[in-house]
């Protein structure tokens, strides 16, 4: 029997497009200063609608980035991937000159929605004008798996790919799986998750759940944790890290690892009514396990912060029984730019990773107020600098899906 450690997964690139900027350092730029990515709805008239805020990205042109043949086969959430793809790589000093086989490039991404506006604006073309006007392009634009297949294609990465679906958890384990892939000899491995749906029927499908806030002003929408909590807010964006073999980073003198993906689990919730607990802690306690690690060594929860009071209260509760009461620092940035379906736990990995790398903690948003009896140590108002060694982020989907995941400074 071999002795030998585990393959150590480290992440040696970052990008992201997200509502508070396109690049990492925008994005993280962002995070740092509290700029507020949630306005109100402006791809369509939204007037009707209950609820009109969302994380926008702005001054996106895809033609800017993309060869014009590509923009007529796909979704604007697959442009997005295909653009944070292009410049996660970059960041890696990853392309052909690299000297990397092909078949030992991967590709593992999740997405929640699809390509909602593409396959709407072909439904409408159906509907209206008759099928010999859908494009050719429906058959596979609208597909769950398509960015993975896209991006694929675009940098020849021919190795062991996937798709997942876990609605918010789903990020997170896209890069759970591609820490799994780089363990069993694939050297490299694009990971992360990528969603938008704000055209009229992508965002009233996400009024539907009920669980989006219908507060009117942008700063006071999303709060997750605080006692004026009223739900959430869509948002539309992700990022997408290059997960690598350490040892072959080292080969091929990579510029830069970011951290170690260092523990990764995923539970799903019992059935309502059995009276069982929610099974988010036992996601963070089984992550901590993978990564060989204590609650007292870790430095900082980037939470999932739903901003749903009952969702909230029970999250607050799985926190501060694994590390105490107010034993950890907690932080949910996303409330800046919304919740962004597969691309919020992505989003959350990517600014955990640079908070470790500059030793300091991004605010919550705009919450002010936590109610004691969540006994969280939450960092509001302004960044706080720390001592930061190992990070645990969290995410929940829709229906039970729970994932987290343990970064370490490399």
């Amino acid at each position: 029997m071999s002795t030998s450690s585990p393959v150590r997964a480290v992440v040696t690139g970052l990008s992201a497009v997200t509502p508070g900027g396109l690049g990492i350092e925008s994005y993280w730029k962002s995070l740092l200063t509290g700029e507020n990515g949630i306005s109100e709805v402006s791809h369509f008239d939204s007037t009707r609608y209950p609820a009109r805020l969302a994380g926008k990205i702005k001054d996106f042109e895809a033609r800017d980035h993309l060869p014009s043949r590509l923009l007529p086969q796909t979704d604007v959430s697959t442009r997005y991937a295909l653009v944070t793809a292009d410049w996660a790589l970059a960041d890696a000093g990853v392309g052909p000159d690299s000297g990397l086989d092909d078949y030992a490039l991967g590709v593992v991404t999740s997405t929640a929605q699809g390509g909602f506006d593409f396959t709407h604006r072909e439904f409408q073309k159906l509907w209206s004008e008759g099928p010999e006007y859908v494009s050719v392009y429906e058959s596979f634009a609208w597909f769950y798996a398509v960015n993975t297949g896209q991006i694929s294609i675009r940098n020849a990465m021919r190795g062991p790919s996937a798709a997942l679906v876990g609605e918010q958890a789903g990020g997170l384990d896209a890069v759970g799986h591609a820490r799994r892939t780089v363990r069993r000899g694939t050297r490299l491995v694009l990971s992360g998750g990528v969603d938008s749906a704000l055209d009229p029927w992508g965002f009233a499908s996400q009024l539907a759940g009920g669980l989006v806030s219908t507060v009117a002003d942008p700063d006071r929408a999303y709060l997750p944790f605080d006692t004026d909590a009223s739900g959430y807010v869509p948002g539309e964006g992700g990022a997408l890290l290059v997960v690598e073999d350490a040892a072959s980073a080292r080969e091929r003198g990579a510029e830069r690892i970011y951290g170690e993906i260092a523990g990764y689990a995923a539970t799903f919730d019992p059935a309502p009514g059995s009276g069982r607990p929610p099974a988010l802690g036992r996601a963070a306690e089984l992550a901590l396990a993978d990564a060989g690690l204590t609650p007292a060594d870790i430095s900082v929860v980037f939470a999932d912060g739903a901003g749903v009071p009952e969702l909230d209260r029970a999250e607050a509760d799985a926190i501060s029984r694994l590390f105490g009461r107010r034993g950890v620092p907690v932080t949910a940035p996303k409330a800046l730019i919304g919740r962004l379906c597969a691309g919020g736990g992505p989003s959350d990995l990517a600014a955990a990773l640079l908070a470790l790398r500059d030793q300091v903690i991004p605010a919550t948003g705009r919450t002010t107020s936590v109610p004691d009896a969540y006994g969280l140590d939450l960092v509001t108002d302004e960044p706080r600098e720390a001592a930061l060694s190992a990070a645990l982020v969290l995410a929940r989907g829709r229906h039970g899906f729970n994932s987290a995941v343990v970064l370490t400074t490399a």
